[in-house]
């Protein structure tokens, strides 16, 4: 019997199909040019990742978590749309979830968090018929950042990570990339920008992050304010850890790492980025409900407010003097802001639900330029969601805020068992009031990477108060322990 190996040797097909292949992708680079090319050549690994999401979607949360943190520094490289990236990961990770969740996992979504965002969508979902939106794709492009993000990383958050060594590898995802973060903004320092952040600078930004002849670091994030409270940020979370149940060397390395990213928000030379630090460590210290280190943290929040406010300590270094600004009420940015917010008041008097999403900042200038929400600055995350959304649109926006900050702290109140869980979700708890306390000055809640580490802390404390439940009594899970 005569077999198709003996007619076609096996070395034959071989070339045969890499002929095929390479015809293919003549074919394709005559039509497309190399960008066709290069997606024909990325779909084998395009089908692979699908598959792996598919099999274990929770590779498909942690790829969002990993692309939060430089996504929307790669406007300065390309004009490519990275920001959608996120998007297609997240419905990718919302439909392989819910293809693979039991019935019983869905008990987890049980809880205050997810009502109050849940509202707060539907509410922004309604805005899309509001009479004063002027573009129905600025309100698409918005409400991504502004609600769609939010309620998806917290149901993926509860679905899929729900073992406490999950929340270790968070911590670490966040603490390394914060890292990467913070080298590369005293690069950008010290040993100068490269060609493309500079060429961003050029076109505008350089009115914003260079000041007095100074630059404002801003890493590869979307720019120098969301920088600083990041590294605010995971300095407060380190912080808290260090007084969590460690060995000293752990403890050490913590407050190694806090004094690092103290010094990365320093460089950032963004005043708010101060409050985040100092709001989440109050915040912390209440946690605690011992009121003699409450009162001693007071009076050493007291010292360090009274030494920036009625001194001149540390007069001769710029960034202490930028943090100085920060508290003063006559600084002409603090001024101009003050006079916007009266501009909105009474344009939004007659609104009460605002000009719709999508119609101030940059979504304004592209979608609606020329308007007066589009060309007049925001500056704050709240004033934002005023503008778009009107008075009562922030109220619900605040009442989701609160809803989480009150249920963490009852949350965290009942957890007794689990000492390095309580530790972990109080850092988490703190770090978040510290970002939303800051986003007055800032639009930072509703960025990457704060806004994605902020959601997702909010779904952790909801597991830890659940995995503290089921723990043994003053244990301290190995698995929990960061090292």
């Amino acid at each position: 019997m005569i077999t198709s190996a003996k007619i076609f040797p096996k070395w034959l097909v071989q070339v045969s199909l890499i002929a095929l292949v390479a015809v293919a992708l003549g074919f394709v680079i005559a039509r497309t040019d190399v960008a066709g090319a290069g997606a024909l050549l990325a779909l084998p690994f395009v089908v692979l990742y699908l598959v792996l999401v598919f099999k274990d979607p929770r590779i498909g949360l942690f790829t969002v978590l990993n692309f939060g943190f430089f996504v929307n520094g790669t406007v300065r490289y390309s004009t490519a749309p990275f920001g959608l990236s996120i998007d297609i990961f997240l419905l990718i990770t919302l439909i392989a979830a819910l293809a693979k969740s039991r019935k019983r996992n869905f008990i987890y979504l049980k809880n205050p968090f997810v009502y109050a965002i849940a509202v707060w969508t539907v509410f922004c979902v309604f805005e899309l018929v509001n009479p004063e939106s002027r573009s129905a794709v600025a309100w698409f492009y918005a409400v991504r950042g502004v609600a769609l993000y939010m309620i998806q990383l917290v149901i993926l958050t509860l679905l899929l990570l729900n073992d406490p060594k999950e929340l270790k590898i968070f911590f670490k995802v966040w603490i390394i990339w914060s890292v990467i973060a913070c080298l590369w903004a005293m690069k950008q320092l010290y040993l100068g920008v490269n060609h493309y952040e500079q060429i961003w600078l050029d076109a505008g930004a350089y009115k914003t992050h260079i000041l007095f002849g100074r630059l404002r670091a801003f890493s590869f994030y979307s720019d120098a304010g969301q920088f600083g409270a990041a590294m605010g940020h995971i300095l407060l979370v380190c912080l808290i850890l260090s007084f969590g149940p460690h060995k000293f060397k752990i403890k050490l390395m913590y407050w190694a790492l806090a004094a690092f990213f103290f010094w990365g928000m320093a460089i950032s030379g963004t005043r708010g980025a101060l409050f985040v630090p100092l709001s989440g460590i109050m915040v912390y210290l209440f946690l605690t409900r011992n009121f003699k280190i409450l009162s001693v943290g007071i009076m050493i929040v007291g010292v360090l407010f009274c030494l920036l406010k009625f001194t001149n300590a540390g007069a001769g270094n710029y960034q202490v003097q930028r943090m100085r600004s920060a508290l003063d009420p006559n600084d002409p940015s603090l001024q101009v802001r003050i006079e916007n917010q009266k501009k909105f008041k009474a344009y939004l008097a007659t609104r009460p639900i605002g000009g719709g999403i999508g119609s101030a900042g940059s979504w304004g200038q592209r979608f609606s330029p020329g308007t007066f929400l589009a060309e007049t600055a925001t500056d704050s995350w709240y004033v934002k969601i005023w503008a778009e959304t009107g008075i009562i649109g922030l109220w619900v926006h605040l009442g989701m805020v609160f809803t989480f900050i009150i249920t963490g702290t009852v949350l965290i109140f009942k957890m007794k068992n689990d000492a390095m869980l309580r530790q972990m979700a109080m850092a988490l708890l703190s770090g978040f009031v510290g970002i939303a306390f800051a986003s007055y000055g800032n639009q930072i809640l509703g960025q990457a990477p704060s806004g994605i580490v902020g959601f997702m802390s909010m779904a952790f404390i909801w597991l830890a108060y659940r995995w503290d439940k089921n723990a043994k009594p003053d244990t301290i899970h190995a698995l929990t322990t960061l090292k």
